[in-house]
């Protein structure tokens, strides 16, 4: 297979594919003709988005994901995207169904999303699971994020921008942790909080 390197390139990403055309059934024969500038990793170059997903559930980590909806939160799409980057099993959205996706630059296409319409719905699906369900939140009864040792099968719940977590969510959550702030404001944004503890995840689990 001839190396992408040599592919003429137009912009982000590689041009059309130069030379006799792969027999892969994992490329697409659109972006074989007319290149491919989406944002993906060099070595998922020409492939179909059906053939990503397969390949990225070959070694999908257990964390999950889980955003409450109920703002129609901006901050909605960069936790999406941060979680494709960290190849996660799953991501829940509770509340409401549309949900702002320009922030996730259509990282969400990569990853399997489910919605919930309530919190409920979402307790009783994460339980089924088996997974430990965590909030990240700075109320009371937070114990510090840095000093917290999350579980593998662990599910990290954050809430709208604005109003947090709501009650029968925190009364759901096995714990909650907090991640230290020593500024004046009195939240971090959303997207910053999610990428930060699923980096923590990713130090409590390193074998994944």
């Amino acid at each position: 297979m001839e190396s992408l390197t040599s592919v003429p390139s137009v912009g982000p990403g590689v041009g059309p594919w130069v030379g006799p055309w792969p027999d892969d059934a994992r490329f697409d024969p659109a972006l074989l003709a007319e290149g491919d500038h989406r944002n993906v990793a060099d070595h998922f170059r020409y492939w179909s988005v059906e053939a990503i997903v397969a390949e990225l559930d070959r070694s999908r980590v257990p964390l999950r994901i889980a955003i409450q909806n109920w703002e129609h939160d901006f901050n909605i799409g960069s936790v999406v995207r941060t979680a494709n980057a960290f190849n996660v099993a799953g991501v829940h959205i509770i509340g409401r169904r549309r949900w702002n996706r320009r922030g996730a630059m259509v990282t969400d296409r990569y990853l399997h999303v489910q919605h919930h319409p309530d919190e409920r719905d979402f307790l009783d699906h994460l339980r089924e699971l088996a997974y430990e369900i965590v909030g990240v939140d700075n109320l009371s009864g937070s114990v510090p994020l840095e000093t917290s040792q999350l579980p593998e099968r662990c599910c990290l719940v954050f809430g709208s921008e604005g109003h947090g977590l709501t009650d029968e969510l925190v009364a759901g959550c096995a714990r909650l942790v907090a991640i230290r702030q020593d500024g004046s404001t009195r939240s971090m944004n959303a997207g910053a909080a999610a990428a930060i503890a699923m980096y923590a995840w990713r130090i409590a689990n390193p074998t994944h």
